[in-house]
């Protein structure tokens, strides 16, 4: 489904909130929360020194659902850092804070991308250096493509890469060990199949953006001439009251 065709989040819904410090993490904690519950996704904030926190709105049961669902993956991940619910979010937190979709509505304007509806592996590094040589190292190891990277501060990198499942693993196994040789390798996610509010959250360099193109219409509209046809020429026919009247067999006789 794409962005435009998305029913707008209701304003009186819940407000789920989950901070990990790593964006794999917060990544896998969303596609969980998304899973597990009927919320929508809004995005992430990043407040700087790689903590990252996902934003789901939705009914109550659903969003507190969701934020068990997403505190619990954090914390296998050993990356939890705080979690809250507000069921009710007053409408000046609305419109000051990135927690509704109005500021998703940019997005709507941006097209598609080409990648979309494939896996998605994410590998973070301390450094850029290791980030781009576990880039490298992907690329080189599998059929996948470098879709994104994301800076989360704290020297926190991400690199994003999609295609097939099987692909995208190969790909990080290989990503993981050239990090770890060039420097720091922090944390690494898959996610097999990400839903349509984890897709749009995904970073995407704008090459692989699908730009909606207008129809071009010819200002003048040549008019189809018709073909003439040439009238058939009609066959009168004679006026039977005016021709002779044949003889009587009897005055022949005579």
């Amino acid at each position: 489904m794409s962005p435009s065709q998305k029913p707008p989040i209701p304003l009186e819904s819940a407000l789920g909130l989950v901070c990990t410090r790593s964006f794999p993490a917060i990544v896998g904690t969303a596609d969980m929360m998304l899973k597990s519950a009927a919320v929508r996704l809004v995005g992430y904030e990043m407040t700087g020194s790689g903590f990252c926190t996902a934003v789901v709105r939705g009914g109550i049961s659903d969003v507190r659902i969701a934020v068990e669902a997403g505190a619990e993956t954090a914390e296998q991940f050993g990356q939890l850092i705080s979690k809250t619910i507000i069921p009710r979010p007053l409408a000046n937190l609305e419109f000051i804070l990135p927690i509704s979709d109005r500021f998703a509505q940019f997005a709507q304007e941006h097209g598609y991308s080409r990648l979309s509806n494939q896996a998605a592996g994410l590998l973070e590094t301390r450094g850029f250096p290791a980030m781009v040589g576990a880039c490298d190292a992907m690329l080189k190891s599998a059929e996948v493509q470098l879709s994104g990277y994301e800076v989360i501060g704290d020297g926190l990198c991400t690199a994003v890469i999609r295609g097939k499942v099987s692909d995208v693993a190969i790909a990080i196994e290989a990503g993981m060990h050239e990090a770890d040789r060039i420097g720091e390798l922090h944390a690494v996610m898959i996610i097999p199949r990400p839903l349509d509010d984890l897709e749009d959250s995904l970073p995407t360099a704008s090459c692989w953006i699908d730009q909606p193109q207008p129809l071009a219409l010819p200002i003048e509209l040549k008019q189809t001439q018709k073909e003439l046809v040439g009238q058939e020429e009609t066959i009168e026919l004679p006026d039977f009251r005016q021709l002779p009247m044949p003889e009587k067999m009897g005055d022949q006789d005579d």
